[in-house]
């Protein structure tokens, strides 16, 4: 089964991002890029344009090719953007099931072999699995306004990693020695908030602090609000003399690994060279201002979930 067998496929005239105006309170635009379901922005409607309507795929076909994505609002679409519409009735949880089919053929494109010409071609299967339709979708919701707090980081000042915090290394624990259990692992990766596995551990570090990889996925941080077990690849940050929330954690961790670009396989970013990098932070009367930094994480949309 192609594609053209499954959808009306469109490719709408041409639109430019930069030359359209700007309102939060209008209408999404669709754009090549793969994240934030390929939304752009919000801009102003445009008389005599199509606005699609919620409930189509769209799919790049340049930039991040095939980045396929279910559109929950209305929108406008860029250029070499295709537009997909079902031929026959689809639920939410089918038309995800093919943008990840459509997503998995991704890797046969490049800039120089783009999707526009061979799209309609492109095989999918006919029919979605049993399991696909008895999966649950749970909207994500928020209370918060969408009123986020200004950020003007020229304006922050620089300090020293070990003067804000109790830099611990983690210890080895080799797999002989590991029994699964419910405690976390902590692993110098980039994803589940380090946490590798499951064990079963006598010793854990206490919540309520910092973890930044120091080797493997180097730099990436995380807020530990559980106990857990760290492995030595990874720095425990506690605070020193200043109480530490979730909030503020995530704030911290998120420019802690705005720094990862400084270090690498050869230039690992061990407990010694931590305790003297520096960051920077919002201020107060020449200190961190850590209400500012608590303020801000609870005023972006979905924090009220944390």
């Amino acid at each position: 089964m192609k594609i053209k067998d499954l959808f009306a496929i469109e490719y709408p005239s041409t639109l430019i991002y930069s030359e359209m105006s700007k309102d939060p309170a209008e209408i999404n635009f669709v754009s090549s890029q793969g994240n934030n379901n390929s939304v752009v922005s919000k801009v102003t409607k445009i008389p005599g344009v199509k606005v699609y309507p919620a409930g189509i795929i769209t799919v790049p076909l340049k930039g991040t090719v095939l980045a396929a994505h279910v559109q929950v609002e209305q929108c406008y679409v860029a250029h070499q953007i295709a537009v997909l519409s079902p031929l026959k009735q689809m639920s939410l949880q089918e038309k995800l099931y093919y943008c990840t089919c459509i997503r998995y053929n991704a890797y046969r494109f490049s800039y120089g072999r783009q999707a526009d010409k061979t799209l309609r071609e492109m095989e999918l299967p006919e029919y979605t699995p049993e399991w696909v339709n008895t999966t649950s979708i749970n909207p994500i919701i928020t209370s918060n306004p969408k009123t986020i707090l200004e950020i003007s980081p020229s304006n922050w000042s620089e300090y020293k990693l070990g003067d804000l915090f109790r830099i611990e290394k983690g210890c080895r624990l080799t797999k002989a020695d590991m029994e699964v259990g419910n405690d976390n692992y902590l692993g110098a990766i980039d994803s589940n908030n380090g946490v590798r596995q499951k064990i079963k551990a006598d010793y854990l570090w206490s919540a309520n602090c910092i973890t930044v990889n120091y080797n493997g996925s180097i730099g990436e941080a995380f807020y530990q609000s559980e106990p857990f077990w760290a492995s030595d690849d990874v720095n425990v940050l506690y605070p020193k003399g200043w109480e530490l929330n979730k909030h503020i954690g995530l704030f911290i961790a998120t420019v802690i690994k705005a720094e990862r670009p400084k270090y690498n396989y050869g230039r690992k970013w061990t407990k010694s060279i931590m305790e003297k990098s520096i960051i920077k932070l919002p201020t107060k009367n020449g200190k961190p201002d850590f209400e500012y930094m608590e303020k801000y994480i609870k005023s972006l949309p979905y924090s009220d979930r944390i």
